[in-house]
């Protein structure tokens, strides 16, 4: 047996933390869809699993349903799928849509019962609530015989991180349960759960196209192989997703740190790809100020995306030009007083150090 396991496309996620870029990002995850399909045919697997998720909410545009079901439906094979907790089963969601029933080999499982597929049989555990307690995998009895049992199911696995009941899942669920395989989604990193044997049976694929920043090893799907009951899995990803997203904090300690940063910057390859979270922290001499606006220029025009916090910079309190190139009078004595407070050492020093830094690029502003 050999299929692809995917989830969590988040088709109609709005992206509106990137700006103007939210639409290329869109875009994107549309264009992954295109290149997984493209993809599952030419390494000519089985079928397809999709668990859940497929869409953002059930709110989304029917046409884009429409357009979604389109593209898996090139698929030369069948594909499995069950709604999610942001696509979940309920009156009016996106899997009443009459595509779903007209593309003859896509197939919405809304019941937790076993199905024949190419040779095995899938436990599908579809989702009908946003948040849950229950492991949505409990109704899947043990058991092996002659057939591969495989299980797709949609949850947080114990041990991660979740802030409200999420579809738990128990992290043996796949031995539990007699599988030889358990395609999971809701979590947007790839990651697989050996089990006691050292054999993996459980895994996330990640989304198909990378979400936000901070979201490691996605932009894939997973390419499984079993030889036969009971066998080892074999898990390979491949890549599906073409943005890169990529958070970087730097540490100003120097002069020069600045333009060797923005050096790096400039050699950074395919930004017209590339989403940039840049965080800066450290000391600033006055003397760097242009290249300060430089890096800020070219963060905002070179890439897809590109954001830069410089909060965590402070003007060096030894530096005496911060002040000096400020004009005369009110605004002057505001950044000695402020510059005082730095130096003191008091609660309030970095919080001083802030205010003259910010005094600073006010003051430039109106000058320029």
């Amino acid at each position: 047996m050999r299929f692809l396991h995917t989830a969590d496309w988040q088709i109609g996620m709005k992206a509106d933390f990137v700006g103007r870029s939210a639409q290329r990002v869109r875009d994107e995850r549309i264009a992954a869809g295109r290149r997984l399909i493209e993809a599952a045919n030419a390494e000519r697997v089985d079928f397809i699993l999709v668990a859940g998720d497929l869409f953002e909410d059930n709110a989304v545009d029917r046409i884009l349903i429409q357009k979604i079901a389109d593209i898996l439906s090139q698929f030369r094979g069948p594909a499995y799928l069950i709604p999610g907790n942001h696509d979940p089963l309920v009156p009016g969601c996106v899997w009443d849509h009459p595509a779903w029933r007209s593309a003859e080999n896509l197939f919405v499982l809304i019941e937790e019962k076993p199905v024949e597929i190419p040779g095995g049989i899938l436990f599908p555990c579809p989702i009908r609530d946003k948040y849950s307690r229950k492991d949505p995998t409990t109704w899947i009895k043990g058991g092996r015989g002659n057939e591969i049992r495989l299980g797709m199911a949609h949850g947080n696995v114990e041990g991660l991180f979740q802030d409200k009941p999420d579809h738990p899942i128990v992290r043996d669920a796949a031995q539990r349960a007699g599988l030889d395989y358990l395609a999971l989604g809701h979590w947007h990193s790839m990651a697989t759960y050996p089990d006691s044997d050292g054999a993996v049976r459980m895994a996330y694929s990640g989304t198909h196209e990378t979400t936000r920043f901070g979201v490691r090893e996605s932009g894939n799907a997973l390419i499984i192989e079993i030889p036969g009951p009971g066998t080892a899995t074999r898990v390979n990803a491949i890549k599906t997703g073409a943005l890169t997203w990529l958070s970087r904090e730097q540490e100003i300690q120097s002069s020069g740190d600045l333009k060797n940063l923005r050096q790096d910057l400039e050699e950074l390859a395919n930004p017209e790809t590339l989403l940039l979270d840049l965080r800066l922290k450290g000391l600033v001499h006055s003397s760097e100020k242009h290249e300060l606006r430089h890096l800020e220029d070219l963060i905002s025009s070179r890439f897809l995306y590109g954001r830069m916090d410089s909060s965590g910079l402070l003007p060096s309190p030894d530096d005496s030009q911060w002040i000096e190139a400020l004009p005369p009078g009110i605004l002057q004595e505001a950044a000695s007083r402020l510059q005082q407070m730095t130096l003191s050492g008091s609660p309030t020093s970095q919080a001083a150090s802030h205010a003259l830094l910010e005094l600073y690029t006010i003051a430039g502003e109106v000058i320029r």
